[in-house]
């Protein structure tokens, strides 16, 4: 990975949880699953109301031609 090592990212890791402390990577992380699952929420909605606003079909369907003349 371009030179990333997993001491790198350990270390990075390390500096992250020194500067915003526990706490708050914890809130942090609820934030983020509950915005992750109201959105599943929503594009789960989204789905049922497009399936229940879909076209529907008839059976019957007449079709008119239309025929143009042209004159010369």
């Amino acid at each position: 990975m371009a030179g990333l090592s997993i001491w790198h990212v350990l270390i990075f890791a390390i500096v992250v949880i020194l500067l915003f402390g526990t706490s708050k990577l914890k809130n942090l992380g609820k934030d983020v699953g509950g915005a992750i699952k109201d959105f599943k929420k929503s594009v789960k909605e989204d789905e049922t109301t497009s399936t229940l606003n879909e076209p529907r079909t008839l059976e019957h369907q007449s079709t008119a031609e239309v025929k143009t003349s042209t004159r010369s």
